[in-house]
C-alpha cells in the first residue's frame, strides 16, 4: 500500500527536514533510511533491518567500491605530496615570480581551477601553497580563504575526472533513455550556472580591482595598514621535506589527470579492437564506467608517484606507507555520505518514488514545469547550506529530479545541473560545510570572518544563478544562458563597484 504513493516520498522527506533542523547530514541520512525501509517491510521490524542492511548499506558498498577506492587513492597522493615538501616549495617560487596584488590573486584562483581532481585536495593544497604568497602582497586572510573555497567545490563540480563526477554519475546512473550517468554529468556542466559564474565574478572582482560588504572592511586593513587577519597560532601544519620541489607536485596532477582520462576512454572503448566494442572520443566518454576507470588511473599514478618520490628520496618508502593511513582516515566523511546517500536511494526505488512523482508532474502544465529548474536550485540551496554537504544534497535530490522530467526532454539537464549547482552553492555557503572549515583552515583565518565575508559574494552569484534557471527552463540554450549571465555578472560588479566606492589598490 506504500508503493508508488505519497508514502514514497516520505523518507527523502524526512531525511531533508531533519537536516535542516539538525544540520547535520549523516542522522538525517540514516533516519530517512530507516522510515523508508519500514515502509518497504510494511512495519516488519526483522524484514526492515533486513532492507537497511542487505538492500540499503551492503549493497551500496558492493554497487560503489569504485569510488570509494577512488577516494582513499586520491587521499594518499594527496599525503605524498604534503610529505614530499612540493607544496611549500611551490609557495616560495611563486613568491619570487609573482609580483602585484591581483597577480596573487589570479594566482590562487588558477591554482584552485588546476586542482580540479578533488575539493579535498584542493583545499589541502592551495591555502598553503599561496599563504605566503598572498600574505606578501598584503592580501587578508579572509579573502585568500574566499578564493580557496570559491575554486574547491564548483571546479570538481564541472570536472568529468574527479571524485565529484564519479559520485553524481552514480547516484543518476540508472535512467531509462539509455543515457549513463557520466553522460548526464558531462551534459550538465554547460548549465552548472552557480559554478560558471563564480569564475566570472571572481576574475571580473579582481580586475575591478574593489570590494564590497565586509570582505572590503579587510581587504582594505591589509592593503593599508598590513593587518592580514590571520589566526594568532603558530603555523602547525606539516612543511614536509625542505628538497622538494615544484615539479614534484605538478607531474603527479598531471599524471593522475592523464592517466584518468586515458582509462575512461580506454573503459569506454575508445581503445578497442573490436567493432562491436569500439566507440568515437564522445561515445566513449559516455559509455565508460568511471568507477573502474578513476581507480585504475589513481592507482597506477599512487604506484609511479611513490617509485618517483622514492627515487628522489624526498620521500622515504617508510613515509610513503604512512600515507596510506593518512590518506584513507581524510576520505572516511566523503565514504560515509556517498554510502548513506547510495542506501536512501535504494529505499525511495523500492517505494517507487520515481513512478509517483512522474505520474503526479505529468498533469502540471508548462509553465510551472518550464520553471521546476529554479525551484530545484533553491531547495538544494537551502539543504545544503542546511546540512553543511553537497554530496547528501544531491544523494537526496537526484533521483526525485530524474523522476520528475522525461528523461529524453532537455529540462532533464536542466533539471540536474539546477540540483548540482544548489548543492555546491548552499555548501559554499554553510558555516558547518567540511570544505568552508578547511578552507578557513588552509587560509589560517578566524572561520567566523571567511563565513561573513564570503556569504555577500556567494548570495551574490546564487541570485543571478537563479534568474539564468528560470530562463534556461524556457530558452533552453546553455550558450545564449551563459553569455546572458556573463553580462549580468559583470554588471552587477559595475553596479557595486559603483555603490562601494573604488578600492584603490597599487598595482
Amino acid at each position: 500500500m506504500f508503493v508508488n504513493t505519497a508514502w514514497a516520498l516520505l523518507p527523502p522527506v524526512i531525511a531533508i527536514v531533519l537536516a535542516l533542523i539538525t544540520k547535520e547530514a549523516y542522522s538525517s541520512l540514516f533516519i530517512g533510511i530507516l522510515v523508508g525501509a519500514f515502509l518497504v517491510a510494511k512495519g516488519n521490524p526483522v524484514k526492515a533491518v533486513d532492507h537497511i542492511v542487505n538492500d540499503g548499506l551492503v549493497q551500496a558498498i558492493s554497487d560503489n567500491a569504485g569510488i570509494y577506492l577512488f577516494l582513499i587513492l586520491l587521499g594518499i597522493i594527496v599525503a605524498l605530496i604534503s610529505v614530499s615538501g612540493a607544496s611549500s616549495a611551490f609557495g616560495r617560487w611563486a613568491k619570487t615570480h609573482i609580483k602585484t596584488r591581483s597577480g596573487a590573486m589570479l594566482a590562487t584562483f588558477v591554482l584552485g581551477v588546476l586542482i580540479f581532481i578533488d575539493d579535498y585536495f584542493n583545499c589541502l593544497t592551495v591555502g598553503t601553497v599561496m599563504r605566503p604568497v598572498t600574505d606578501n602582497h598584503k592580501i587578508s586572510r579572509p579573502k585568500l580563504a574566499y578564493l580557496i573555497d570559491a575554486t574547491a567545490a564548483p571546479v570538481c563540480m564541472i570536472a568529468p575526472v574527479s571524485s565529484w563526477a564519479a559520485a553524481v554519475s552514480g547516484v543518476a546512473n540508472d535512467l531509462d533513455n539509455g543515457v549513463s550517468g557520466i553522460q548526464l554529468f558531462i551534459k550538465a556542466i554547460p548549465y552548472n550556472f552557480y559554478s560558471l559564474l563564480t569564475f566570472v565574478f571572481i576574475i571580473g572582482l579582481v580586475m575591478m580591482r574593489f570590494d564590497y560588504g565586509p570582505m572590503k572592511k579587510y581587504e582594505e586593513a591589509a592593503e593599508v595598514d598590513g593587518e592580514l587577519f590571520a589566526l594568532d597560532v603558530e603555523e602547525t601544519e606539516e612543511k614536509g621535506n625542505a628538497n622538494g620541489r615544484v615539479f614534484d607536485m605538478i607531474l603527479p596532477v598531471i599524471v593522475l589527470i592523464a592517466l584518468c582520462t586515458v582509462a575512461m576512454l580506454k573503459v569506454g572503448g575508445y581503445f578497442a579492437t573490436k567493432s562491436d566494442y569500439y566507440h568515437d572520443l564522445l561515445g566513449a566518454f559516455g559509455d565508460t564506467d568511471s568507477y573502474v576507470a578513476l581507480p585504475w588511473g589513481a592507482l597506477i599514478t599512487l604506484i609511479l608517484t611513490i617509485i618517483y618520490m622514492c627515487a628522489k628520496r624526498v620521500v622515504s618508502f617508510k613515509e610513503a606507507m604512512g600515507c596510506i593511513q593518512k590518506g584513507f582516515i581524510a576520505m572516511i566523511p566523503p565514504m560515509i555520505i556517498l554510502t548513506l546517500a547510495f542506501s536512501l536511494k535504494a529505499m525511495t526505488g523500492a517505494l517507487g518514488a520515481d513512478v509517483f512523482v512522474h505520474n503526479v508532474m505529468e498533469g502540471a502544465s508548462n509553465h510551472l514545469y518550464s520553471l521546476l529548474p529554479a525551484v530545484i536550485f533553491i531547495v538544494a540551496v537551502v539543504l545544503a547550506f542546511a546540512s553543511g554537504t553537497s554530496w547528501g544534497t544531491f544523494g537526496i535530490l537526484i533521483p526525485i529530479v530524474t523522476a520528475i522530467f522525461d528523461p529524453n526532454s532537455p529540462l532533464l539537464i536542466i533539471g540536474i545541473s539546477a540540483c548540482l549547482a544548489g548543492a555546491v552553492c548552499g555548501d559554499h555557503c554553510s558555516p558547518i560545510s567540511d570544505t568552508t572549515i578547511m578552507s578557513s583552515a588552509g587560509a589560517q583565518c578566524e572561520h567566523i570572518n571567511h563565513v561573513s565575508t564570503q556569504l555577500p559574494y556567494a548570495l551574490s552569484v546564487a541570485g543571478i544563478s537563479f534568474i539564468m534557471y528560470i530562463i534556461a527552463g524556457y530558452a533552453q540554450n546553455a550558450v545564449v544562458c551563459l553569455i546572458v549571465g556573463a553580462i549580468v555578472t559583470i554588471a552587477f560588479l559595475f553596479m557595486m563597484r559603483k555603490m562601494a566606492g573604488r578600492h584603490a589598490i597599487n598595482k
